[in-house]
């Protein structure tokens, strides 16, 4: 498993899709809407945590389609049906690779990105928090997209909007708890919300993005 984690961060970042592509669409996302808002430092305070969060889910996007597609090309998604690892624990493995090279920099960057939408400073903890909580969960659902669209041609329109939909409870739920924090409320909730869906998608949607690729490569 260690090996196919380290083979798929070395894919991730040979192929355009690793660090600086997710950075650097985030980092975009945010420069862009103070130009479209003006320069209101409380409006911009106001919509910062979701902001950061809609950036966060399109940077996400971005590679979600290169998570099997270098594999199925060159032929190691049958290998990998036929090795010892289950499927599941290959399925994983991506999932979590996906994660290191997209969510955890977006979460590590996010205080600086904050920054530039006057987020105030009670609300850095709670949006790290809510973008550590919630990254995963839309790496590993992106993992389901990316098994239900390999081998299809320009797949990648389709994998969006099957994607977009099920990304839809992690967004409300994860910029709910960095605005509660922000305002100083109490946001137990949300935080608990969103950890009961990261939690769950980890713990079934392997099985079900193993099961979509067996039936994929037949």
């Amino acid at each position: 498993m260690i090996a196919l984690l380290a083979r798929d961060l070395r894919l991730a970042v040979r192929a355009g899709g690793g660090f600086g592509l997710g950075l650097a669409f985030f980092l975009i996302v945010v420069t862009l809407v103070p130009f479209g808002v003006g320069p209101r430092t409380q409006l911009l305070a106001a919509i910062a945590p979701g902001i950061l969060w809609l950036g966060a889910l399109l940077a996400c996007l971005l590679s979600l389609d290169r998570i099997f597609a270098l594999d199925w090309e060159d032929g190691s998604l049958d290998l990998l049906a036929t090795a010892p690892l289950p499927m599941e624990g290959a399925v994983s493995v991506k999932a979590l690779a996906h994660w290191l090279t997209t969510g955890l920099p977006l979460v590590l960057a996010s205080p600086v990105f904050a920054l530039l939408l006057s987020l105030p400073a009670a609300g850095y903890g709670p949006m790290v928090l809510s973008l550590l909580l919630g990254t995963p969960a839309l790496s590993v659902i992106g993992t389901f997209g990316a098994a239900l669209t390999v081998g299809l041609k320009r797949g990648g329109l389709l994998l969006s909007l099957l994607v977009l939909p099920l990304y839809m409870p992690t967004l409300i739920f994860g910029a709910e708890m960095a605005r509660r924090g922000a305002e100083g409320l109490d946001y137990s909730t949300p935080l608990l919300m969103l950890a009961g869906i990261t939690c769950g998608t980890i713990a079934l949607l392997p099985f079900a993005s193993a099961a979509v690729l067996r039936i994929n490569l037949r």
